[in-house]
């Protein structure tokens, strides 16, 4: 296989705009991958990878070596997202965790738990810049590369299809929302563009505050996260994970004022918070109870993509029930 063709210089990604499912014939859409975000370049026997901050992450993911062989030794460039599924063949962020962090995993940790590539643009192919072209072009020359592997794919992009309809699908699929794409819309790298809009598939549930830790930066002096739990049906506080956004200053000010006089030595849960959140923590007993949005609910129990709504004084702790739907 070639390697002589350069590496095509990579890009910041594009990124979406939040938003409701746009409606009209101008619009495409694809199911939204809960994973990392990777832009990945391909030549010859190379392979090089990105995260969206700009950090390499080759080492990371040597799945990505597949591409080189799907490829061919044809030089592109690859926007997709590097994901855990599940047996169902779910992305599982949970799984990814263990993934995620480990600049080099070794070959046990790879075959436990092996992450897959999904591509959804083509951005360099052969020489040739795609950033202009229009994004239906790029989803044409991109599905022709045919890139089926054991560890690579190309969901289909979704022309002609309701977007509200899609996020059904997406709901009953356990998938984390949708993407509509503008199919006239050129690529625009590091740029947050009307042209790429999310629906993101959100839920709530009643929250007991059961800790948090301090704040950094502009919030050094309140509070920077809440540490939550809810309690199953045996009546155990469970640990959900933490919420540090949503919050508006008053808000701050008024639970730090709420959580001082409720301080306590010990952790209220009735099961092991994560060390790396246990040890900057403040415990209080668990008398407050508020309402979060999240996206996902990781196999370990935790929420994902959280922010908090507001505190519930029209109920009581106990209320706060394992993923209970609102009212």
């Amino acid at each position: 296989m070639a390697d002589t063709a350069p590496l095509p210089a990579p890009v910041a990604p594009m990124l979406a705009a939040a938003g409701a499912p746009p409606a009209g014939p101008g619009w495409a859409f694809e199911f939204k991958w809960d994973g990392v975000r990777a832009v990945t370049a391909v030549a010859g026997d190379l392979v090089r990878a990105h995260s969206r901050r700009g950090n390499e992450v080759t080492r990371a993911y040597p799945e990505l070596a597949e591409l080189a062989e799907l490829l061919d030794g044809r030089p592109a460039l690859l926007d997709g997202e590097v994901v855990a599924l599940d047996a169902a063949g779910r992305p599982d962020f949970g799984m990814l965790q263990h993934r995620m962090h480990v600049r080099a995993p070794a070959r046990e940790l790879v075959e436990r738990i092996p992450v897959s590539y999904v591509v959804f643009d083509l951005l360099h192919l052969d020489g040739t810049p795609l950033l202009t072209e229009p994004y239906h072009r790029r989803r044409e020359l991109l599905e022709a590369l045919g890139l089926a592997g054991s560890r690579v794919r190309v969901p289909p992009g979704t022309a002609g299809v309701a977007g509200s309809r899609l996020l059904e699908v997406a709901r009953a699929h356990g998938l984390e929302g949708v993407v509509g794409k503008r199919r006239s819309s050129r690529y625009e790298p590091g740029k947050r563009s009307p042209a790429w809009v999310k629906t993101a598939l959100l839920q709530t549930q009643e929250v007991v505050v059961g800790g948090w830790t301090a704040g950094e930066g502009r919030r050094s002096r309140t509070l920077g996260a809440l540490l939550l739990g809810a309690y199953d049906e045996r009546g155990d506080l469970r640990y959900l994970g933490h919420v540090g956004t949503g919050f508006t200053e008053s808000a701050l000010r008024d639970l730090l004022d709420r959580l001082l006089p409720l301080e306590q030595r010990l952790s209220p849960f009735d099961e092991e918070v994560p060390r790396d959140e246990a040890r900057r923590a403040r415990w209080v007993r668990p008398a407050l109870v508020g309402e979060v949005v999240y996206r996902v609910l990781t196999r370990e129990g935790r929420i994902r993509h959280a922010a908090w709504r507001g505190l519930r004084a029209d109920k009581d702790p106990g209320d706060a029930r394992l993923y209970s739907e609102p009212s």
